[in-house]
């Protein structure tokens, strides 16, 4: 069955569009976390969580029944969001979009950066992005999808 990538593009735009912050501070950083460790625990899920504004690490958690690896793929998929400005899902789908691979095409080293889902920008309307929250335990749509959803929430919950 051939993907649909046209339109998952479309959404993730779409999606990067809309999860945006007008402010975002280290409460808020505190707040979101604790509801992405909360939701992955209702789900019976084990990940790592890790949110970063400018470089500063607000927040950082590994539930019980994750490695340390986890923490490697956190700061790899950071790093795909920082060098391109959108999420690790929308970098990797671009790339499969073309027939190609994130690790074999990008030119960049694979042992830094990761286009696996998992990690999207933290932005600020009228900013752009200034960070990260990412997530790292699940295969890579569902951890795409934790971050997301739990993003919608939280931002619907301060309007």
């Amino acid at each position: 069955m051939q993907a649909d990538y046209g339109s998952t593009l479309a959404a993730l735009v779409r999606e990067e569009e809309e999860l945006q912050f007008t402010a975002f501070s280290n409460g808020d950083a505190l707040a979101l976390g604790l509801k992405l460790v909360e939701r992955a625990h209702a789900l019976g899920k084990a990940i790592t969580v890790d949110i970063t504004r400018n470089g500063h690490q607000l927040f950082h958690h590994a539930m019980a029944g994750t490695t340390p690896d986890n923490s490697h793929w956190v700061r790899r998929k950071n790093n795909v969001v920082q060098r391109y400005g959108r999420s690790s899902w929308h970098v990797g789908t671009q790339y499969r979009s073309k027939g190609k691979t994130f690790e074999a095409d990008s030119g960049v080293n694979p042992a830094d950066f990761a286009a696996h889902g998992g990690a999207f920008p933290l932005s600020l309307r009228g900013t752009g992005v200034i960070g990260t929250v990412t997530v790292s335990g699940l295969p890579q749509q569902e951890d795409h999808e934790l971050v997301t959803s739990v993003l919608r929430a939280y931002l619907e919950s301060q309007r």
